[in-house]
């Protein structure tokens, strides 16, 4: 069934300041869509409005997992989490001096996964590397390797939405590549993406359709061969000359 998310009207932002003014915007499912723009724009605002994370002042976001729909303002980040979208937070968020294997079994916990077991093997299914790593301390993984266990902590239990929040950001090219790898994996499995990504490059490789953000507006909107082809859009927006 579609995993599907639609957002109308969105108003948010902090106190007295204003960082989303209207966004309206949908992923369908089965998609990787991307928000694209620099910081400050709203990206992780908007992201974080539909984890429950933040208020937003106007505007709707509705979900549609699994042939039921969910109206998300007003719910708790468990309450989202529980119905299926989950979220790998900017920063990876990780426990540095718990090991591998202890972080995902305490991600279990939160997911509520019936199956704890089959849970890890299908992590470690994912991501051999991870598997190499179960007994090793998180603070003494590369910064690829952190982000491959920020993505299978994010995966755990029943996901059908999953959120990203600047997920290459740090990580070498090598490193990005192998991420950009990751998330194709991961939209074959049939988990609908929406990502929010500075880097260009990244973002068009792996995205079927893409916003970009400026002053919390959307400016434009359009596949990854239309943002491409459109050498003004990627100048003025993206910063990346044609």
């Amino acid at each position: 069934m579609a995993n599907s998310i639609a957002i109308e009207g969105l108003h948010a932002g902090y106190g007295e300041v204003r960082v989303l003014s209207g966004i309206s915007m949908n992923v369908q499912g089965g998609e990787t869509v991307v928000l694209l723009g620099t910081n400050g724009n709203g990206k992780s605002t908007l992201i974080k409005c539909i984890m429950g994370q933040v208020r937003p002042t106007a505007g709707s976001i509705v979900a549609d997992i699994d042939g039921t729909s969910y109206d998300l303002i007003g719910r708790s980040t468990e309450d989202i989490v529980g119905i299926g979208i989950s979220l790998v937070p900017e920063g990876r968020r990780l426990f540095p001096k718990l090991t591998v294997e202890e972080n995902l079994r305490l991600a279990l916990v939160g997911a509520k996964a019936s199956e704890p077991a089959l849970e890890l093997k299908k992590a470690y299914a994912r991501f051999s590397i991870l598997e190499e790593r179960k007994n090793q301390k998180v603070r003494g993984l590369s910064g690829g390797e952190r982000q491959m266990l920020a993505i299978a902590r994010g995966l755990l239990g029943h996901t059908s939405l999953l959120l990203m929040d600047e997920p290459s950001e740090g990580l070498a090219p090598l490193v990005v590549r192998e991420l950009r790898d990751s998330i194709l994996k991961i939209k074959g499995e049939g988990v609908t993406v929406l990502l929010a990504e500075q880097n260009t490059k990244m973002a068009l490789s792996t995205g079927d359709r893409h916003y970009i953000l400026e002053k919390g507006e959307i400016r434009f909107e359009g596949t990854t061969e239309s943002i491409s082809k459109n050498g003004e859009v990627m100048m003025q927006y993206l910063g990346v000359p044609v």
